[in-house]
């Protein structure tokens, strides 16, 4: 399997999502009662933080300077062309 990069904006944002399918689930098979609106703060509240977070996952990378790994680093003999 492909290693891919660690997204944590993502993770909060599908937290969150499902937060919002757990109330309403919840509300449909009986066990309390949720207005109709009670996921809409929960989402865009989740989406905002997962923005937050983004940004602050990318400006730490950035800062960082990201480093190449070895096995996605180029070596002279792989720019050359034919």
């Amino acid at each position: 399997m492909l290693r891919h990069e660690f997204q944590p904006g993502k993770l909060v944002a599908g937290f969150f999502l499902t937060v919002a399918g757990v109330i309403y689930a919840g509300d449909a098979g009986g066990a309390w009662e949720a207005p109709w609106f009670a996921g809409i703060p929960v989402v865009v509240g989740g989406l905002f933080l997962a923005g937050a977070v983004s940004a602050l996952t990318r400006a730490v990378r950035r800062r960082r300077g990201r480093g190449r790994t070895p096995d996605t680093a180029q070596t002279p003999e792989s720019d050359v062309t034919v």
